[in-house]
């Protein structure tokens, strides 16, 4: 039987390193990741200039993380796909495609959510 490892402060730091690591990378190797951190900035840039409310960054972060966690979990199952089966195969297709259309609904969600909190604001403005 394994024995059970005891808790270490020292381990979880690590794991924080090792997130962190996985950030980096997918900002500096997926094209996608930029767009969508240039779009969560140009979000929170508008954010402030239009001075929401409480439940209104919290919408708004909420949709940002939504789609970063979609993106950042298509682009790891697209590089995992791409190991075990480097090759064209329709299975492999499918999966690529499904975790695809995760991120496009997170997408659709933000886009959703920034109409309904921005727009209204913006149309004050003009």
């Amino acid at each position: 039987m394994e024995e059970e490892k005891k808790f270490s402060v020292l381990d979880r730091i690590k794991s924080f390193k090792y997130a962190f690591n996985g950030l980096r990378l997918f900002f500096a190797n997926d094209h996608n990741g930029r767009v969508h951190l240039f779009a969560a900035i140009a979000a929170i840039a508008l954010s402030f200039y239009l001075k929401l409310s409480n439940l209104e960054w919290i919408a708004i972060l909420s949709v940002i993380a939504a789609v970063m966690v979609a993106e950042i979990i298509n682009s790891a199952i697209e590089k995992l796909a791409d190991v075990i089966y480097p090759d064209y195969h329709p299975k492999i297709k499918v999966v690529k495609d499904l975790a695809a259309a995760a991120v496009l609904i997170a997408a659709f969600l933000a886009i959703a959510v920034g109409a309904i909190v921005f727009i209204p604001k913006l149309l004050l403005r003009l």
